[in-house]
């Protein structure tokens, strides 16, 4: 099976241009590719997974890749698949946010020798001059096609500003100077990036000629899987500062049935025909998958140590309701009241519930426990002495925390 085809079988490839011509440079190594990531937050979370588990593949077959870091659309903003205008940012966050991100990428992609660049599109979008973007840049663009994009038809109604209209011509010229400087020949993103993306490739054959060679690719389920880095108590990060390996083992173990093996062929690199084999398996064989996926995923981002401790962690807290790496909530004896504390009380500052009406519906509806026993009552409270020998509260069947007062 050749690389192309590999990718089409995990099911990650969704449009393409120039099919014939990206499967010569993909399947012999002379791809040149590069994906782009905005700096909104100080780490990668999940849903960057599947552009790095590509650029990973496509580097493990002798392509080069470049991660392409957006401090300069990053100014501005991306509005695909967002409904409100994203919040502007200081230039020293967005360093900060740049720096984190190398250090998270060197860790997962081979910098060494040339074989991979991380570049940073401030580099050539802060020197920029107006009137030159406008003559040199502007005039190949169409504003009715622009406006025909789904990404800017979405956020018509609700007001899109110029600074915003704007991107897709930056991320255009992000292409065309990466393709100049390094010899770009291909770029990849999500489905919802492919107006962009079209938008570059057309700009550099616009402006070097037909026999300009650039193409691109768009990732399958790309929008689902930037949704996967979000849960509903926020966004599930690689820093394991912000997502311990425990709660990010955790995450992938707590998959719906129905994503699993999809989830192990787009994410892992267990050979295809294993997972096919994976594909047969049924009710409590599919935890056997999860436990997989978890564990694979773990080791990939903090290491196989830390993969086997949160594996362990996970079998101990499911077997016994006690794990030495559960994500802990740390109480002090000011947050108590008369030596004690109330059960919503609890729940709330332990972060399971957002709110005491949440957490007594949670009650209410027999979704709580405590060390293994059902809370039915909301006015249940607890001990100063129970607390500093540690609390397992449980909500529902996967959400865990460890009470203990300090």
């Amino acid at each position: 099976m050749t690389v192309f085809e590999e990718l089409k079988a995990r099911g990650l490839l969704a449009q393409l241009t120039d099919e014939e011509e990206i499967k010569e440079l993909i399947n012999n190594g002379k791809a040149t590719f590069y994906i782009g990531f905005d700096p909104t937050a100080d780490s990668l979370h999940v849903g960057h997974f599947m552009a790095l588990c590509l650029m990973k593949r496509l580097q493990m077959a002798g392509n080069k890749p470049i991660a392409l870091i957006g401090g300069g659309t990053g100014m501005i903003g991306d509005p695909s698949g967002r409904s409100d205008m994203r919040t502007m940012m200081t230039p020293e966050i967005i360093q900060h946010n740049c720096d984190c991100f190398k250090a998270q990428m060197s860790k997962f992609i081979d910098f060494s020798d040339g074989k991979a660049m991380m570049v940073n599109n401030a580099d050539w979008l802060m020197d920029l001059n107006y009137i030159e973007v406008l003559r040199e840049v502007g005039a190949h663009f169409s504003v009715n096609r622009m406006l025909a994009a789904e990404c800017y038809k979405q956020r018509m109604e609700k007001g899109l500003s110029f600074l915003e209209f704007n991107y897709m011509i930056m991320q255009s010229y992000d292409f065309y100077v990466l393709y100049q400087k390094y010899g770009c020949n291909m770029q990849f993103g999500g489905d919802d990036q492919w107006s962009n993306m079209l938008g570059g490739t057309e700009l550099i054959r616009r402006k070097l000629g037909k026999d300009a060679y650039a193409m691109t690719i768009t990732l399958l389920l790309n929008s689902e899987g930037k949704k996967m880095g979000k849960t509903q108590k926020g966004a599930v990060w690689l820093d394991p500062n912000k997502t311990s390996p425990f709660e990010f083992f955790q995450y992938w173990r707590n998959v719906a049935d129905a994503d699993v093996l999809k989830c192990i062929r787009m994410l892992t690199f267990l050979p295809l025909e294993q997972i096919d084999e994976m594909d047969r398996w049924e009710g409590s064989d599919l935890n056997q998958a999860k436990e997989i996926l978890a564990f694979e995923l773990t080791k990939m981002i903090h290491g196989e140590d830390e993969a086997n401790k949160a594996k362990e962690s996970a079998r101990a807290l499911f077997s016994s309701g006690n794990a030495a790496d559960m994500p802990t909530a740390e109480l002090t004896q000011e947050q108590l009241t008369e030596d004690t504390i109330d059960i919503l009380t609890m729940l709330t500052v332990s972060g399971l519930v957002a709110s005491r009406s949440e957490g007594r519906r949670a009650v209410e509806q027999g979704g709580v426990s405590v060390d293994g026993e059902k809370v039915t009552d909301i006015k249940a409270v607890f001990n100063s002495s129970q607390l500093k020998e540690g609390l397992i509260l449980k909500r529902g069947k996967k959400n865990f925390r460890k009470i203990l007062l300090v």
